[in-house]
């Protein structure tokens, strides 16, 4: 049985968040299906609906030879562009919210003692705290992520010089982790959003009772040892439509199919379902990188724990 909240060193991160899904996998994924899974669905059909046709023509014109091609699409169809925009970013706004919100509330009750975790319960939950949710929404989208934006866009900028990979290396991972302690302190605590934004950045370098060392080096370390196993194993399934794509291209006589959008018929069909395979499988994996930020979340604060036990004593000292 997995003590969630527990001082854990970087190997113990990894080995619990995979030993996690070893015993909960069946139950934790059919509730994120149940929860998730129409809007992954309706993520893909926008994707596939209103970006096939500009795709599918860039690639016609760019292997005929049509190098201004994109600049006139572009100026013809603005306006489906900016709308097409526009829904795959709300799609995937609220998509983002929902799996960053799910692994939160289910390891919460699964942290106070609950076996299994129904659907219903975690919709229960979102009802519950619709209010902090739309603050949550609001301080991710309008303060968070631009700001982390700002600095991976500055880290990146930083690679084309000798120590840019590594200030990536370590920025990455650490700004990952302060989001998602800024999302489980939100939840689980009374704290505003600011006061919660303070702790999650102050908590990826020390402890609140400041006599334990630095927790940063297991928290990076096991973040990015997972970043890495979740990145070759999308890159791969990621790749594989790619391939496909450009191996039909290239094969492609210019007496059949050149003038064709290479993505109009079935062909079109099944790369939206290889890569509509491959959000259903990041989407999955993600989580586990979520878990592990819980796991070190409940590093920090065994201090709540301290508290519900006190609190389950003062019970039991009135129910005497």
């Amino acid at each position: 049985m997995i003590k969630f909240y527990n001082n854990r060193d970087f190997g113990s991160f990894i080995t619990d968040s995979f030993g996690f899904f070893k015993t909960k996998a069946g139950n934790y994924f059919k509730s994120f299906l149940l929860i998730n899974g129409m809007v992954l669905i309706l993520l893909i059909v926008v994707i596939f609906f209103g970006f096939k046709d500009f795709l599918g023509e860039i690639f016609n014109k760019n292997f005929s030879g049509g190098t201004d091609y994109f600049e006139k699409y572009l100026h013809e169809n603005l306006g489906l562009m900016i709308i097409n925009i526009v829904l795959v970013l709300a799609v995937y706004s609220l998509l983002m919210i929902l799996n960053l919100l799910y692994p939160v509330f289910y390891l919460k009750r699964i942290a106070q003692g609950q076996d299994e975790v129904e659907a219903h319960e975690i919709i229960s939950d979102l009802k519950t705290n619709f209010t902090k949710i739309i603050k949550l929404y609001l301080g991710l989208i309008l303060l968070v992520i631009p700001a982390a934006a700002l600095l991976l866009a500055i880290s990146y900028v930083m690679v084309f010089f000798i120590i840019g990979i590594p200030v990536l290396l370590f920025v990455v991972p650490t700004v990952f982790n302060a989001v998602l302690f800024l999302v489980y302190d939100y939840i689980y605590t009374e704290r505003g959003f600011f006061g919660s934004l303070s702790y999650a950045l102050r908590s990826q370098f020390s402890y609140q009772n400041g006599r334990e060392k630095s927790p940063y080096w297991k928290y990076w370390g096991s973040t990015t040892i997972l970043f890495l196993m979740y990145n070759v194993v999308t890159t791969i399934f990621m790749a594989i439509p790619a391939l496909i794509l450009i191996f039909r291209l290239t094969v492609t006589t210019s007496s059949s199919n050149i003038n064709n959008n290479p993505l109009a018929d079935e062909f079109g069909v099944l790369i939206t379902f290889v890569y509509g395979i491959s959000i259903v499988i990041s989407a999955f994996l993600m989580n586990v990188l979520y878990v592990n930020a819980g796991f070190q979340y409940f590093d920090s604060r065994r201090d709540l724990h301290q508290k519900n036990e006190f609190q389950e004593i003062d019970t039991i000292g009135l129910n005497a």
